[in-house]
């Protein structure tokens, strides 16, 4: 029996054994069923769930792409000659690596000081190692022997001089071993007019994105700008209708897009896609009117100083240094001439400015038509001079006659008896008209032709204090604003000054004392552009038009984008035709300069007198006029200052102005008198 039973449990043992190999055999198709079955529903998800997200990340792993910058537009006058365009040119790029030692990038400097200095182009300023140093941005400061700021940002070489000549990249190549860090590259650049550049503050200047998008020395505009394509290399409009219309120049990025594997080599062929070029843009500014502005301007200046000028009135004028100048096209508001004189040559920014350079053209890069300009004296004297900005005199009398007939003062047909002077306050204050000349018995129009400042601040200054007591200075600048004066003009141009009411501002005086001196323009500072609108608004009879710079704006090859062909009218103002000809008829006389101009002309001349350092007073010129009287043409204001008296300092600067206009476009429905076609 024994025998059997051993039988019967070894069989049993085999169907054991059996059975648990079944059931490890099912349990690992089980798990392979359950991880299979996991597997296709992830390979489900990234397919039909992720798959989009994927995509983009794989082509952001496996695809490097390297940005190439668009051509920039170029900028023509009205028609069409170049005044700012877009060349190419080899550049010399330093790069930023870690662990650089300090005086072996110091070395490489110097050794581009002497080589920049022995093969450079003729003619050119070198740059200095100081400059140098500066331009790599590796940190250091040669000049006061510290270290400055850390670099801003490390993976992009800095550029260090651009237009090399042959004979600067023939040495560069020829020792590239030995001047580490460097490389050539070939890039556009913005060039300017060789011989003479019109209205060179209003076309601006450029500048690296690399500076301009800087948090304390940059401009707002571009701080932002990092994540829209820009390049940190890449020159950006920094000042003007280069900063204004800086997108429409400045086209929009290509790119160079490699496919590359995990190790970042690249396996495959290149995808370009190209940039697209800028616009060209066409100002209104006419360069041969443009070019004579400046000119007259700057005859004018060395009229003052020399012998004829200094026998004008008890010397006047010997110390003017600067003129400014705007004329505007009274049927359309374009700007047809901006100077700001003296100017400089603006290829000076290409390739990079040295700070010699920087420093000598500093007086001269502000728009004094628009903003604060100082003159060309010693930092020590400047402040005993006045700036570009500057009391507007008696060419606020004008206005200050509209608003008296407006607000009922007084009416066209109501009489003042001028005495030369007048007294007015507690203290029983005195002023008096220019030499304190008395004029008698005067109307309101005989009062513009005068310019009589005790019919101004009797029948103006006092009784606007006495209606509106202390508004009495809101009011004024609510009028003033309808006219362009103490607002910004609407021309969208960088930098543009509102200017300063001091019969706002100035509380220490009282406010009757405020509005006697604002009546005959002592109390309010404005710029040349300010009083070219002004000037224009009197000529339209109440329409204030925005100043257009831009005539229109086209592709870079040439199809129409935009056209500005109409006027746009900011605000108008409805005052009756009885007070229009009235101040525009006591506007309309002869002064200095306009002997023989064959058109009716509606003008008024300023001296504004202003404190300067040390206590001194100077005295300004100022112009505003239009021509013709009948159908008005063209509206110009200049200023002088420290030119003396408006009718010597600067009408006859206003004349020649009138003058090329007409002979290029013409002051009638005649057409161009020099035979130039429009």
């Amino acid at each position: 029996m024994k025998p059997v039973i051993h039988i019967d449990e070894q069989r049993k043992q085999e169907l054991n054994k059996k059975r648990w190999f079944a059931f490890r055999i099912n349990l690992f198709f089980f798990f392979t069923f359950l991880m299979f079955s996991v597997l296709i529903v992830r390979l489900a998800m990234l397919q039909f769930v992720e798959g989009a997200n994927l995509k983009e990340e794989e082509a952001k792993v496996n695809k490097a792409g390297t940005p190439i910058p668009p051509i920039r537009g170029n900028i023509y006058d009205r028609q069409s000659a170049p005044l700012a365009y877009t060349i190419s040119t080899q550049s010399l790029y330093f790069r930023i690596e870690q662990n650089q030692p300090k005086d072996q990038v110091v070395e490489l400097a110097h050794k581009l000081e002497d080589l920049f200095a022995q093969y450079g182009r003729p003619g050119t300023n070198p740059m200095k190692a100081a400059d140098i140093i500066k331009a790599m941005d590796v940190g250091y400061d040669l000049e006061k022997n510290k270290t400055a700021k850390q670099p801003s940002y490390n993976a992009v070489p800095r550029r260090i001089k651009s237009d090399l000549s042959e004979q600067e990249m023939a040495v560069l190549y020829e020792h590239r071993d030995e001047l580490k860090w460097l490389e050539i590259t070939e890039e556009s650049i913005r060039a300017y007019e060789k011989e003479t550049t019109p209205a060179v503050q209003l076309i601006g200047y450029m500048r690296p994105f690399s500076q301009a998008r800087e948090p304390k020395n940059g401009l707002p505009f571009y701080r932002d700008k990092k994540a829209e394509g820009y390049l940190d290399t890449e020159d950006v409009g920094y000042d003007g209708i280069e900063l204004m219309y800086q997108e429409e120049l400045r086209g929009k990025n290509g790119y160079k897009t490699y496919p590359v594997n995990a190790l970042q080599k690249i396996v495959g062929k290149v995808e370009i896609t190209k940039p697209i070029k800028g616009n060209n843009l066409f100002l209104t500014i006419d360069k041969n009117v443009q070019l004579l502005t400046e000119q007259a301007i700057m005859d004018h200046l060395a009229w003052l100083h020399g012998p004829e000028g200094r026998n004008y009135p008890a010397n006047k004028g010997r110390n003017a240094v600067t003129g400014y100048a705007v004329a505007i096209e009274v049927e359309t508001g374009k700007v047809v001439a901006m100077a700001s004189m003296p100017d400089y040559d603006p290829n000076v920014w290409f390739g990079g400015i040295s700070q010699d350079d920087y420093n000598r053209i500093q007086p001269f890069i502000n728009n004094g038509t628009i903003t604060t300009a100082y003159p060309d004296y010693p930092q020590a004297e400047i402040s005993r001079h006045p700036t570009s900005i500057v009391y507007i005199g008696s060419t606020i009398k004008p206005l200050s006659v509209l608003i008296g007939l407006n607000e009922g003062l007084f009416g066209v047909n109501s009489y003042y008896r001028d005495v030369g002077v007048f007294y007015y306050g507690k203290d029983n204050s005195k002023l008096s008209n220019s030499d304190g000349t008395a004029f008698g018995s005067i109307n309101p129009t005989q009062a513009i032709r005068v310019s009589s400042n005790t019919f101004m601040s009797a029948m103006v200054g006092i009784p606007m204090f006495q209606k509106y007591l202390k508004a009495a200075p809101d009011k004024w600048k609510e009028y003033l604003g309808q006219f362009g004066l103490g607002v910004k003009t609407g021309s969208n141009l960088p930098r543009e000054y509102e200017g300063l009411s001091e019969f706002q501002s100035n509380t220490k005086e009282t406010e009757q004392s405020r509005m006697v001196f604002a009546s005959w323009g002592q109390n309010e500072k404005y710029t040349t552009m300010q009083l070219a609108q002004y000037v224009t608004t009197l000529a339209t009879r109440g329409k204030r038009l925005r100043p257009i710079f831009i005539d229109r704006i086209e592709t870079y090859d040439g199809e129409l984008v935009q056209s500005f062909d109409q006027p746009d009218v900011l605000n108008e103002v409805d005052f009756s035709k009885q007070h229009w000809d009235a101040v525009i008829n006591g506007m309309e006389s002869s002064v200095q300069g306009f002997a023989n101009f064959p058109y009716q002309l509606v003008r008024k001349t300023g001296t504004s007198t202003q404190k300067v350092g040390g206590g001194k007073e100077v005295d300004n010129a100022v112009f505003i006029g239009f021509a013709p009287k009948q159908k008005p043409k063209l509206a110009v204001a200049v200023v002088v200052p420290e030119g003396g008296f408006g009718s010597f300092g600067a009408a006859p600067i206003a004349r020649k102005i009138f003058d090329a206009y007409d002979q290029y476009y013409g002051l009638d429905d005649n057409g161009p008198k020099g035979g130039a076609a429009p």
